[in-house]
């Protein structure tokens, strides 16, 4: 049965946190409309999460949070946090996958703003020696675009041929421990995959080397670089990088990775080290903690972590193969019918979610599921992004039924938003 409550605002952990969050209210990115959004078509994100426990999730949830003058957050979860019964809860913590990469990607333009990184010069001259091959010259800002030619390292680790995808993830993912530059050195075997700045491939790889690159610069391990400019300042108190720590501290929503032969059960794929992924996906937070950051975010200068300048940059998207996203700085942004959205998603093992804000700060949305390798679960995830965002459509659309294992190619719904790349994860 779907819970549906209204929350008072998140409380507030610092001074310095309350003008973050006045200032992210009424942030204004540059040529962006003022005008107050659309109100949330909370049926509509409903039958969204529903159809996302029908595809196969055991639980999901949505929690939007209006910001301005009359703030309120809505939180709706349907289906459970664990296949013991428990109710889904929006409030506890879970793996984050890829939405980490919004958060290395604030430590770079941090760097870049103290001018030790110029994002157009070669990455390689920023990294231990050696990381990167002599001539291998593409941009800071390629990398962060995924415009850098740089293979995957997850293909490698991912889809060895015969193997099930849960049998890959005990082999190799849940207790391995690896060292980061053995991550890049996996992805440098396989050669420049095409001319830096010529097209947009969506690489993991990218985001570990920026991390390697924090480190570097800093002369401070990565996990300290966050805590020390983004955890601490802004008072994310469910958010942490504990790499190979395997565990998830407090109270948490259980994950499970979905058996390639949908006969077999879920898996608890909670516990792992997230070393695989490392800066690119290993950060544990919460919905509160996601939209406190991104709020930080998209206000620019006034939000405390990065400039109206640097934010500009991180949002000069770029499009993608796939219709509707687009792709910056480490941002994503979607296009939907009443406008653009930025923030982006992130799917590791047992656990998906994606987090938007408006450009102005108005309105956050994180939607979660706790299951992967599912594409309708993803699908699901996807449709309550416009229904949250953007309201009630004028004229009702075809519905989508979802079952277990479909192929969500096959569905007669409109105005879908595509499944974005980083969903193989």
């Amino acid at each position: 049965m779907a819970k549906i409550s209204l929350l008072r605002p998140f409380a507030v952990a610092a001074a310095g946190v309350v003008l973050v969050a006045t200032g992210a209210a009424h942030a204004v990115a540059a040529g962006q409309s003022t005008a107050a959004a659309p109100a949330s078509d909370i049926a509509g994100v409903l039958a969204a999460l529903q159809a996302t426990t029908g595809a196969g999730a055991p639980g999901a949830f949505a929690v939007i949070r209006n910001h301005g003058d009359q703030e309120d957050t809505r939180s709706l979860t349907v289906g459970k946090a664990d296949l013991d019964g428990t109710p889904m809860n929006s409030s506890w913590r879970f793996r984050v996958g890829s939405n980490s990469k919004m958060f290395t990607a604030v430590l770079v333009m941090q760097l870049a703003e103290e001018g030790r990184i110029d994002l157009d010069k070669p990455l390689r001259d920023y990294l231990p020696d050696g990381t990167l091959p002599d001539g291998w010259t593409m941009t800071g800002r390629q990398v962060m675009e995924h415009r850098a030619g740089i293979f995957d390292h997850t293909n490698d680790l991912l889809e060895q041929a015969g193997e099930e995808t849960t049998s890959a993830f005990e082999a190799r993912i849940r207790t391995k421990v690896y060292d980061p530059r053995d991550l890049v050195a996996m992805s440098v075997k396989h050669g420049v995959q095409y001319t830096p700045g010529s097209r947009y491939s969506y690489s993991n790889t990218d985001f570990v080397l920026l991390g390697l690159a924090v480190e570097h610069l800093t002369g401070r391990p990565y996990p300290e670089v966050l805590n020390e400019r983004i955890i601490r300042p802004l008072g994310l108190r469910k958010t942490s990088f504990v790499v190979p720590d395997q565990k998830i501290r407090g109270a948490h929503v259980t994950g499970y990775l979905t058996n390639d032969d949908r006969s077999k059960p879920l898996l608890d794929s909670t516990e792992q080290t997230g070393s695989w992924v490392w800066s690119a996906g290993a950060v544990i937070s919460s919905a509160e903690d996601l939209d406190r950051f991104l709020s930080a975010l998209v206000a620019g200068s006034s939000g405390g972590l990065v400039s109206d300048a640097s934010l500009q940059q991180m949002t000069a998207a770029l499009p993608t193969p796939t219709a509707k996203i687009s792709y910056g700085l480490g941002l994503r942004r979607i296009s939907l019918s009443c406008g653009d959205v930025y923030g982006h998603g992130g799917i590791v093992q047992g656990f998906q979610t994606q987090s938007f804000a408006t450009p102005d700060g108005r309105r956050s949305v994180v939607v979660f599921a706790n299951a992967s390798n599912n594409g309708a679960v993803t699908q699901g995830l996807m449709n309550a992004l416009e229904p949250a965002f953007c309201g009630k459509k004028p004229a009702a659309a075809p519905r989508t039924a979802f079952a277990p294992g479909a192929d969500v190619r096959s569905t007669d719904a409109v105005d879908e938003l595509p499944v974005v790349e980083d969903t193989r994860i």
